[in-house]
């Protein structure tokens, strides 16, 4: 199990890329913090999401 932004999700190993394309996000405007380190942009692609992870995504809006 994977514990994404506080939700269990049963997931097999996926690129973090993967994942955020599959459910909708935008990659331009989201952070990402991996097992509590930020993940760069240029390293969605590599990183892969495995049992035990915890995973919070963030993503930014504008707005006045």
């Amino acid at each position: 199990m994977i514990k994404i932004n506080g939700e269990l999700k049963n997931l097999d190993s996926i690129s973090l890329m993967e994942y955020l394309n599959n459910y909708g996000y935008n990659v331009k405007v989201v952070a990402v913090e991996l097992n509590g380190k930020i993940v760069k942009k240029s390293d969605f692609e590599n990183t892969c999401l495995h049992d035990g992870d915890s995973v919070e995504i963030v993503s930014f809006v504008g707005g006045g």
